[in-house]
C-alpha cells in the first residue's frame, strides 16, 4: 500500500530546487486598504519556513 499525498501541503508549501521550503504567509488579500503601501510590498510573495519545522515538512513533500 502506497502513502497519501498530503494534500495541505501540496498546496501550500513549495520546495526548492536547493531543498528549502517555501510558504504564502496567510492575511494578505483582505483589508489591505488600512495598510499602507510598504506593508503591502512586504507581504507579497513567499517566504522561508522555519528550520525547524523544514524538516518535517521535507519528509511530507516528498511522499
Amino acid at each position: 500500500m502506497s502513502t497519501k499525498t498530503v494534500k495541505f501541503a501540496t498546496k501550500r508549501l513549495r520546495m526548492t530546487s536547493k531543498g528549502k521550503i517555501l510558504f504564502r504567509p496567510g492575511r494578505q488579500n483582505h483589508f489591505n486598504a488600512k495598510q499602507s503601501g510598504n506593508q503591502n510590498r512586504q507581504k507579497r510573495g513567499f517566504k522561508n519556513l522555519a528550520p525547524a519545522q523544514n524538516k518535517v515538512f521535507r519528509e511530507i513533500l516528498s511522499r
